[in-house]
């Protein structure tokens, strides 16, 4: 009898909790869609009519592969899901021959295909999991690669044992070495310029506190820079690892901020999008893989669109010479 009251109370709790959140999730779609009738979005067609300064949020289901492309200059931060994931069991779909075939269309230069620099985030697989085969690939050059050096002490203990990111960050940098391509592990904690943008990295050291958060807590976050307009990269940065209180001062105002953690638990906090005033938010992730209480956040906290790469194709933001910020779809 007490099992059965047991059950029946459990399901008079659960069943109207997840139809709240069911309807909590629909009304932010709603609201968010309301919000995205601000802006404009066509279908890329690289005629470069809007300029060269670009950030191209690939395609990649949910994981990160962006380039940032500027007066003909190539730059790769992440390089999205790779083939053979050590936490899958199955067979499923990588973004290797994607991302690659982004590559060699889009950074063209008088000396064949070429990356200036490439940066990976953190370890974890979703995000540099495709490096290798594109540091293999023999027809893509990379000048330099930014890697802060792993460390084991910052990662939960299954991440090591059973993701194996140490192993996959290994064969990333043995690619690396085999190419002669330089890996920088110290990385810069100054602005530089980049083509016509100033980049800055930001978390280029974690911090000794956030020992045992998880390798999100490694993130490193990027800004882009032109004139008056920034955009920042949030990576994996989250707020229940704490890098989101560190460096949401730092960082300061945005016009265009991705999203950290693909619109997972942990990310994109009140306090975090208060600080940082975002006009628009672009989430590498299908929008109905987002947490009910994100999109909440996107819409009743900063009042703001949201945009997801993979119900878009990927996404292209052009900083234009005269301050405008353009969009394109359907990249690939």
């Amino acid at each position: 009898m007490k099992k059965i009251n047991a059950k029946k109370i459990a399901t008079w709790i659960i069943v109207p909790l997840m139809a709240a959140i069911f309807i909590l999730d629909i009304a932010t779609v709603v609201i968010g869609n309301n919000y995205c009738r601000d802006y404009t979005f066509t279908k890329e067609t690289f005629d470069y009519s809007n300029g060269d300064d670009r950030i191209h949020f690939l395609n990649t289901a949910n994981s990160d592969s962006i380039l940032i492309e500027s007066n003909g200059m190539f730059a790769l931060v992440d390089a999205g899901e790779g083939n053979n994931n050590p936490r899958r069991k199955t067979e499923y779909k990588g973004y290797e021959k994607e991302v690659c075939d982004y590559i060699k269309k889009t950074c063209k230069t008088d000396s064949g295909v070429y990356l200036d620099f490439i940066l990976g985030t953190h370890c974890h697989y979703d995000h540099i999991g495709s490096f290798e085969a594109l540091i293999k690939d023999p027809a893509i050059s990379i000048g330099k690669a930014y890697f802060k050096v792993f460390n084991p002490e910052i990662a939960k203990e299954y991440e090591v044992e059973r993701w194996k990111i140490g192993e996959t960050y290994n064969s990333i940098i043995d690619a690396l070495n085999q190419k002669s391509v330089p890996v920088i592990s110290d990385l810069p904690d100054k602005p530089f310029e980049f083509g016509d943008f100033t980049l800055q990295f930001y978390n280029t050291v974690t911090p000794e506190a956030l020992a045992g958060k998880g390798e999100n807590a490694a993130s490193v976050g990027v800004k882009i820079t032109k004139g008056e307009k920034s955009v920042f990269l949030a990576a994996d940065i989250t707020e229940s690892t704490g890098l989101e209180q560190i460096l949401e001062d730092e960082i300061g105002d945005v016009d265009i901020l991705k999203a950290g953690h693909h619109g997972y638990y942990g990310s994109s906090s009140e306090g975090f999008l208060e600080k940082l005033s975002p006009e628009v938010i672009i989430i590498t992730n299908q929008l109905g893989k987002v947490y009910p209480n994100i999109k909440w956040n996107f819409t009743m906290r900063a009042r703001v669109p949201f945009f997801a790469t993979y119900d878009n194709n990927g996404i292209i933001v052009t900083l234009a010479d005269n301050g405008e910020i353009s969009f394109t779809n359907d990249i690939h």
